[in-house]
């Protein structure tokens, strides 16, 4: 069965050609300390690109949390008393 692309069942010349293994790199070149200051550097790097709450979003969010696992939790008590008193009725 062919198509535009070329047959299902025979794979295309490029995936037959054995790809060259890179070796080194940025890793490969340094010792184990220079792999872990590479490492911190990319963690420092990477918090720098991260959008922080101001104080006030974050009172807004924490606030919203606290009160959706109240909710949460009274909405857990009402059906977990409601299963214990069908037990009773129902077991004596």
């Amino acid at each position: 069965m062919t198509d535009a692309v070329g047959s299902i069942d025979t794979p295309d010349a490029q995936d037959e050609a054995p790809r060259p293994k890179k070796k080194g790199g940025k890793r490969g070149k340094k010792g184990p300390l220079g792999r872990l200051a590479l490492f911190y550097r990319q963690v420092i790097a990477e918090l720098r690109k991260v959008v922080w709450p101001t104080r006030n979003q974050l009172s807004t969010y924490t606030t919203v949390v606290i009160v959706f696992v109240v909710i949460m939790i009274g909405l857990v008590t009402v059906i977990d008393y409601g299963f214990s008193q069908a037990a009773k009725y129902v077991f004596g």
